[in-house]
């Protein structure tokens, strides 16, 4: 983990390195490119995780364990791990925001991750996941 983060610091050295170089009419295409890295890195971190937890899960059904269904605790990685993606991209869309719109562009920025936060949490609070549950068991009839 800590050479891909190393990995990572150089790769943002080097953007940063380019656009003193190349001047501010590359920033959007080095942002872009950087951003990009990120992403593959972000994916590549949550299909491992699915690809874990999935075959931890089909163990558990193979052996006879518990029927199918969401994966213990599934709702609080799912939770917490959709705020660390949004706060790991924050930053670059923060300095995206203030490179063109300066603090209007920051706090633009800034409530739509509170926004998409907010909406995606909207669908894991207590009295929709009862909604969840009732719906499911009557399929189960």
């Amino acid at each position: 983990m800590e050479a891909r983060d190393q990995e990572l610091k150089k790769e943002l050295d080097a953007t940063l390195h380019a656009r003193r170089d190349l001047g501010e009419e590359y920033d959007s295409a080095l942002v872009e490119s950087f951003l990009e890295k990120i992403e593959q890195r972000v994916d590549g971190t949550v299909d491992r995780r699915v690809r874990r937890q999935l075959a931890e899960h089909q163990m558990v059904v193979a052996r006879g364990g518990a029927r199918p269904g969401p994966a213990p605790g599934s709702h609080f990685a799912e939770r917490y791990g959709f705020a660390v993606i949004t706060m790991v991209l924050a930053i670059p869309l923060s300095a995206i925001g203030v490179a063109n719109a300066d603090l209007a562009g920051l706090v633009v920025t800034w409530l739509g991750i509170v926004g998409v936060n907010v909406a995606h949490a909207a669908h894991l609070w207590p009295w929709q996941r009862a909604a969840d549950r009732r719906r499911a068991s009557e399929w189960e009839d």
